[in-house]
Protein backbone atom coordinates (compact mmCIF):
# COMPACT_ATOMS: atom_id res chain seq x y z
CA UNK A 1 0.00 0.00 0.00
CA UNK A 2 1.37 3.53 -0.76
CA UNK A 3 -0.53 6.91 -0.31
CA UNK A 4 -0.27 9.31 -3.42
CA UNK A 5 1.56 12.32 -2.43
CA UNK A 6 -0.67 14.56 -3.88
CA UNK A 7 -4.41 15.12 -3.54
CA UNK A 8 -6.01 13.88 -6.63
CA UNK A 9 -9.97 15.27 -6.89
CA UNK A 10 -9.81 17.16 -3.53
CA UNK A 11 -9.26 14.10 -2.15
CA UNK A 12 -5.90 11.75 -0.70
CA UNK A 13 -5.51 8.05 -2.56
CA UNK A 14 -4.31 5.02 -0.81
CA UNK A 15 -3.24 2.69 -3.54
CA UNK A 16 -3.17 -0.88 -3.15
CA UNK A 17 -1.29 -3.71 -5.08
CA UNK A 18 -3.88 -6.94 -3.85
CA UNK A 19 -3.46 -11.12 -3.76
CA UNK A 20 -6.31 -11.05 -6.57
CA UNK A 21 -3.88 -9.52 -9.10
CA UNK A 22 -5.37 -5.65 -9.64
CA UNK A 23 -4.33 -2.41 -8.38
CA UNK A 24 -7.12 -0.93 -5.91
CA UNK A 25 -7.32 2.94 -5.58
CA UNK A 26 -9.24 4.14 -2.37
CA UNK A 27 -9.89 7.71 -1.78
CA UNK A 28 -9.91 9.40 2.08
CA UNK A 29 -12.86 10.92 2.68
CA UNK A 30 -14.31 12.94 5.82
CA UNK A 31 -17.30 10.92 7.48
CA UNK A 32 -19.61 12.28 10.12
CA UNK A 33 -18.19 13.09 13.81
CA UNK A 34 -15.18 14.62 12.21
CA UNK A 35 -13.72 10.65 11.43
CA UNK A 36 -12.42 9.51 7.93
CA UNK A 37 -12.72 6.65 6.35
CA UNK A 38 -11.35 4.73 2.72
CA UNK A 39 -14.13 4.65 -0.67
CA UNK A 40 -13.45 2.90 -3.41
CA UNK A 41 -12.30 5.54 -6.21
CA UNK A 42 -10.88 2.95 -9.26
CA UNK A 43 -9.75 -0.20 -9.89
CA UNK A 44 -7.40 -1.85 -12.53
CA UNK A 45 -6.88 -5.51 -13.16
CA UNK A 46 -2.99 -6.30 -13.99
CA UNK A 47 -3.69 -10.14 -15.09
CA UNK A 48 -4.88 -13.73 -14.86
CA UNK A 49 -3.43 -15.77 -12.27
CA UNK A 50 -1.58 -13.70 -10.86
CA UNK A 51 -0.28 -11.57 -7.57
CA UNK A 52 -0.02 -8.02 -7.57
CA UNK A 53 3.03 -7.45 -5.24
CA UNK A 54 3.64 -3.75 -5.72
CA UNK A 55 2.90 -0.02 -6.83
CA UNK A 56 4.45 3.13 -6.49
CA UNK A 57 3.23 6.66 -7.70
CA UNK A 58 5.29 9.26 -10.17
CA UNK A 59 4.74 12.13 -7.63
CA UNK A 60 7.40 11.31 -5.07
CA UNK A 61 9.76 14.11 -5.72
CA UNK A 62 8.59 17.67 -3.93
CA UNK A 63 8.20 20.43 -6.15
CA UNK A 64 6.61 18.16 -8.59
CA UNK A 65 4.64 20.29 -11.94
CA UNK A 66 0.94 19.98 -11.83
CA UNK A 67 0.71 19.54 -15.18
CA UNK A 68 2.84 16.23 -15.57
CA UNK A 69 0.69 13.04 -15.21
CA UNK A 70 -0.30 10.79 -12.58
CA UNK A 71 1.46 7.61 -13.28
CA UNK A 72 1.56 4.19 -11.16
CA UNK A 73 3.87 1.62 -12.08
CA UNK A 74 3.05 -1.93 -10.85
CA UNK A 75 4.57 -5.24 -10.62
CA UNK A 76 3.13 -9.01 -10.28
CA UNK A 77 3.99 -12.23 -9.73
CA UNK A 78 4.48 -13.48 -13.12
CA UNK A 79 7.39 -11.16 -13.56
CA UNK A 80 5.94 -8.21 -15.45
CA UNK A 81 5.41 -4.62 -15.00
CA UNK A 82 2.52 -2.40 -15.85
CA UNK A 83 2.70 1.12 -16.14
CA UNK A 84 -0.83 2.58 -15.76
CA UNK A 85 -1.70 6.37 -15.67
CA UNK A 86 -4.68 7.53 -13.01
CA UNK A 87 -7.27 10.04 -14.25
CA UNK A 88 -6.82 13.40 -12.21
CA UNK A 89 -10.32 14.89 -12.47
CA UNK A 90 -12.23 11.80 -11.19
CA UNK A 91 -12.33 8.12 -11.33
CA UNK A 92 -10.05 5.37 -13.62
CA UNK A 93 -6.73 4.20 -14.53
CA UNK A 94 -5.71 2.96 -17.98
CA UNK A 95 -2.88 0.78 -19.14
CA UNK A 96 0.12 2.98 -20.96
CA UNK A 97 2.49 -0.63 -21.05
CA UNK A 98 3.05 -3.69 -19.95
CA UNK A 99 6.19 -5.71 -20.37
CA UNK A 100 7.72 -9.00 -19.16
CA UNK A 101 10.97 -7.82 -16.67
CA UNK A 102 11.92 -10.72 -14.32
CA UNK A 103 11.72 -14.46 -15.22
CA UNK A 104 10.79 -15.04 -11.58
CA UNK A 105 8.04 -12.91 -9.07
CA UNK A 106 8.69 -9.03 -9.64
CA UNK A 107 8.87 -8.34 -6.23
CA UNK A 108 9.06 -4.14 -6.35
CA UNK A 109 9.03 -1.63 -9.23
CA UNK A 110 9.58 2.02 -8.37
CA UNK A 111 9.92 5.30 -10.23
CA UNK A 112 13.12 7.44 -10.00
CA UNK A 113 10.68 10.66 -8.79
CA UNK A 114 13.26 13.34 -10.62
CA UNK A 115 12.71 11.68 -14.19
CA UNK A 116 9.29 9.58 -14.25
CA UNK A 117 9.80 7.65 -17.58
CA UNK A 118 12.75 5.91 -15.83
CA UNK A 119 11.62 2.91 -13.76
CA UNK A 120 13.16 0.15 -11.88
CA UNK A 121 12.54 -3.09 -10.83
CA UNK A 122 14.04 -6.33 -8.66
CA UNK A 123 12.89 -9.77 -9.14
CA UNK A 124 13.61 -12.98 -6.82
CA UNK A 125 16.37 -13.69 -9.98
CA UNK A 126 18.29 -11.30 -7.92
CA UNK A 127 18.71 -8.45 -10.42
CA UNK A 128 18.49 -5.13 -10.17
CA UNK A 129 16.79 -3.55 -13.22
CA UNK A 130 16.18 -0.02 -14.64
CA UNK A 131 13.60 0.41 -17.89
CA UNK A 132 12.94 3.93 -20.21
CA UNK A 133 8.83 3.33 -20.21
CA UNK A 134 9.07 5.08 -23.46
CA UNK A 135 10.94 1.61 -24.88
CA UNK A 136 9.92 -0.83 -22.52
CA UNK A 137 11.40 -3.61 -24.59
CA UNK A 138 14.52 -3.69 -23.04
CA UNK A 139 16.26 -3.12 -20.38
CA UNK A 140 18.40 -0.03 -19.44
CA UNK A 141 20.86 -1.92 -17.15
CA UNK A 142 21.28 -5.29 -15.32
CA UNK A 143 22.90 -5.20 -12.08
CA UNK A 144 23.99 -8.87 -10.06
CA UNK A 145 25.38 -6.76 -7.29
CA UNK A 146 22.54 -7.93 -5.48
CA UNK A 147 23.08 -12.24 -4.54
CA UNK A 148 19.67 -12.75 -3.75
CA UNK A 149 16.07 -11.46 -4.55
CA UNK A 150 15.57 -7.74 -5.11
CA UNK A 151 12.19 -6.65 -2.63
CA UNK A 152 12.57 -2.97 -1.82
CA UNK A 153 13.82 -0.06 -4.25
CA UNK A 154 13.18 3.52 -3.64
CA UNK A 155 14.71 6.92 -5.65
CA UNK A 156 15.34 9.87 -2.99
CA UNK A 157 12.79 12.35 -3.40
CA UNK A 158 15.31 14.94 -2.20
CA UNK A 159 18.23 14.28 -3.90
CA UNK A 160 18.96 13.64 -7.76
CA UNK A 161 20.80 10.33 -8.54
CA UNK A 162 20.34 8.64 -5.66
CA UNK A 163 18.28 5.28 -5.57
CA UNK A 164 18.44 2.72 -2.38
CA UNK A 165 17.65 -0.60 -2.88
CA UNK A 166 17.51 -3.80 -0.62
CA UNK A 167 17.41 -7.74 -0.54
CA UNK A 168 17.09 -10.62 1.00
CA UNK A 169 20.91 -10.72 0.46
CA UNK A 170 20.67 -8.82 3.92
CA UNK A 171 22.32 -5.69 1.92
CA UNK A 172 21.17 -1.90 1.31
CA UNK A 173 23.17 -0.37 -1.25
CA UNK A 174 23.11 3.07 -2.13
CA UNK A 175 23.23 4.03 -5.96
CA UNK A 176 24.36 6.52 -8.51
CA UNK A 177 22.45 6.27 -11.16
CA UNK A 178 24.01 7.96 -13.19
CA UNK A 179 26.84 4.60 -13.07
CA UNK A 180 24.78 1.70 -12.25
CA UNK A 181 27.92 -0.41 -12.53
CA UNK A 182 29.18 -0.26 -8.43
CA UNK A 183 27.19 1.08 -5.49
CA UNK A 184 28.62 3.71 -3.83
CA UNK A 185 28.25 2.21 -0.62
CA UNK A 186 26.97 -1.65 0.45
CA UNK A 187 25.56 -1.80 4.17
CA UNK A 188 25.14 -5.17 5.44
CA UNK A 189 22.24 -5.81 8.07
CA UNK A 190 20.68 -8.65 10.24
CA UNK A 191 17.94 -9.38 7.96
CA UNK A 192 16.41 -9.27 4.70
CA UNK A 193 15.47 -5.94 3.44
CA UNK A 194 11.83 -5.94 2.57
CA UNK A 195 11.13 -2.25 2.65
CA UNK A 196 12.99 1.08 2.29
CA UNK A 197 11.62 4.30 2.79
CA UNK A 198 13.84 8.03 3.02
CA UNK A 199 12.43 10.59 5.29
CA UNK A 200 9.89 13.00 4.22
CA UNK A 201 12.03 16.13 5.28
CA UNK A 202 15.17 14.99 6.54
CA UNK A 203 17.23 14.10 3.08
CA UNK A 204 20.20 12.12 4.92
CA UNK A 205 17.68 9.61 6.53
CA UNK A 206 16.96 6.22 5.38
CA UNK A 207 14.93 3.79 7.58
CA UNK A 208 14.86 -0.18 6.45
CA UNK A 209 12.40 -3.11 7.58
CA UNK A 210 15.16 -5.98 7.60
CA UNK A 211 11.81 -8.79 8.69
CA UNK A 212 13.64 -10.75 11.45
CA UNK A 213 16.48 -8.44 11.72
CA UNK A 214 13.68 -5.59 12.81
CA UNK A 215 14.47 -1.83 12.10
CA UNK A 216 17.41 0.16 11.11
CA UNK A 217 18.63 3.69 10.67
CA UNK A 218 20.88 4.95 8.05
CA UNK A 219 22.69 8.43 8.12
CA UNK A 220 23.94 9.64 4.94
CA UNK A 221 25.58 12.38 4.49
CA UNK A 222 29.10 14.33 4.83
CA UNK A 223 29.83 11.72 2.23
CA UNK A 224 29.81 8.34 4.68
CA UNK A 225 26.80 6.33 5.43
CA UNK A 226 26.62 5.61 8.82
CA UNK A 227 24.62 3.13 11.32
CA UNK A 228 22.46 5.72 13.41
CA UNK A 229 20.06 3.43 15.27
CA UNK A 230 18.64 0.00 14.94
CA UNK A 231 15.93 -2.08 16.63
CA UNK A 232 15.83 -5.80 16.99
CA UNK A 233 12.95 -7.51 16.74
CA UNK A 234 11.56 -10.64 18.78
CA UNK A 235 9.77 -13.27 17.31
CA UNK A 236 8.44 -11.08 14.53
CA UNK A 237 9.41 -10.33 10.66
CA UNK A 238 8.97 -6.69 9.96
CA UNK A 239 8.04 -5.94 6.04
CA UNK A 240 6.69 -2.63 6.45
CA UNK A 241 8.18 0.73 7.82
CA UNK A 242 6.94 4.09 7.80
CA UNK A 243 8.05 7.95 9.10
CA UNK A 244 6.34 8.94 12.03
CA UNK A 245 4.83 13.05 11.16
CA UNK A 246 3.98 15.12 13.12
CA UNK A 247 0.09 15.12 13.13
CA UNK A 248 -2.41 13.11 10.96
CA UNK A 249 -1.13 15.15 7.63
CA UNK A 250 -3.44 13.83 4.68
CA UNK A 251 -0.83 13.72 1.08
CA UNK A 252 -1.34 16.89 -0.35
CA UNK A 253 -0.88 18.93 2.19
CA UNK A 254 2.81 18.45 2.85
CA UNK A 255 3.61 21.71 1.06
CA UNK A 256 1.88 23.33 3.85
CA UNK A 257 3.42 21.85 6.36
CA UNK A 258 7.04 22.62 4.87
CA UNK A 259 5.48 26.11 5.14
CA UNK A 260 4.80 25.96 8.33
CA UNK A 261 7.68 24.94 9.48
CA UNK A 262 10.22 27.51 8.23
CA UNK A 263 8.00 30.01 8.85
CA UNK A 264 8.37 29.26 12.50
CA UNK A 265 12.07 28.77 12.46
CA UNK A 266 12.92 32.39 13.53
CA UNK A 267 15.49 32.83 16.51
CA UNK A 268 16.04 29.55 17.29
CA UNK A 269 19.32 28.02 17.67
CA UNK A 270 21.25 27.19 14.98
CA UNK A 271 22.02 23.36 14.35
CA UNK A 272 23.70 21.42 11.16
CA UNK A 273 21.86 21.63 8.27
CA UNK A 274 20.83 18.50 7.17
CA UNK A 275 20.10 19.23 3.96
CA UNK A 276 23.25 18.63 1.70
CA UNK A 277 25.34 15.51 1.02
CA UNK A 278 28.41 17.82 2.29
CA UNK A 279 31.93 17.69 -0.18
CA UNK A 280 35.79 17.66 0.24
CA UNK A 281 37.06 21.22 -0.26
CA UNK A 282 38.17 21.41 -3.53
CA UNK A 283 39.38 24.95 -3.49
CA UNK A 284 37.52 28.60 -3.91
CA UNK A 285 33.69 28.28 -3.67
CA UNK A 286 33.80 25.18 -2.21
CA UNK A 287 30.86 23.84 -0.23
CA UNK A 288 32.69 22.08 2.57
CA UNK A 289 32.04 24.25 5.46
CA UNK A 290 28.66 22.87 6.81
CA UNK A 291 25.68 25.21 7.10
CA UNK A 292 23.64 26.49 10.06
CA UNK A 293 19.93 26.66 10.21
CA UNK A 294 17.49 27.48 12.78
CA UNK A 295 15.51 24.68 13.16
CA UNK A 296 12.41 24.48 15.50
CA UNK A 297 12.63 20.29 16.68
CA UNK A 298 9.44 20.63 18.74
CA UNK A 299 7.41 21.72 15.01
CA UNK A 300 7.63 18.05 14.05
CA UNK A 301 8.33 16.55 17.24
CA UNK A 302 10.50 13.37 18.03
CA UNK A 303 10.57 11.25 14.93
CA UNK A 304 11.50 7.84 16.72
CA UNK A 305 12.23 6.95 20.14
CA UNK A 306 16.12 6.82 19.33
CA UNK A 307 19.80 7.61 20.86
CA UNK A 308 21.78 9.51 18.20
CA UNK A 309 24.86 7.27 18.83
CA UNK A 310 26.42 6.27 14.76
CA UNK A 311 27.97 2.48 15.34
CA UNK A 312 31.19 1.94 13.90
CA UNK A 313 30.06 0.71 10.69
CA UNK A 314 30.67 3.32 7.87
CA UNK A 315 30.49 3.21 3.85
CA UNK A 316 33.02 6.39 2.48
CA UNK A 317 31.36 7.36 -1.01
CA UNK A 318 33.68 8.00 -3.43
CA UNK A 319 34.47 11.61 -4.38
CA UNK A 320 33.78 11.29 -7.95
CA UNK A 321 30.58 9.63 -7.56
CA UNK A 322 29.20 12.24 -4.87
CA UNK A 323 26.23 14.39 -5.83
CA UNK A 324 27.27 17.93 -6.17
CA UNK A 325 23.89 19.76 -6.41
CA UNK A 326 22.15 20.64 -3.09
CA UNK A 327 18.51 19.57 -2.79
CA UNK A 328 16.91 21.92 -0.10
CA UNK A 329 14.70 18.85 2.38
CA UNK A 330 11.96 21.84 3.10
CA UNK A 331 11.55 23.73 -0.39
CA UNK A 332 8.19 24.70 -1.18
Amino acid sequence: MKWCHIAVAGHALLGVADASGSIELLRLVRSEQNSHTLQPFSHFALEKQCLALSLDWSTGKAGRASDQPLKIIGSDSSGQLHLLQAHQAGPGMQAVGTWQAHHLEAWVAAFDYWQTEVVYSGGDDGLLKGWDTRTPGTSVFTSRRHSMGVCSIQSSPHCENILATGSYDEHVLLWDTRSMKEPLADMPVQGGVWRLKWHPFHSHLLLAACMHGGFTIFSCQKAIVTLASRYPSVHTMEREVSWKLPSVVVPGRLSALRRRIRKCSQSLCPTPCPTRWCMESTGPGSTSAACHRPVRHSAWGPLLAATWEPEQQTQSIPSKLRPSRQHPVLSV
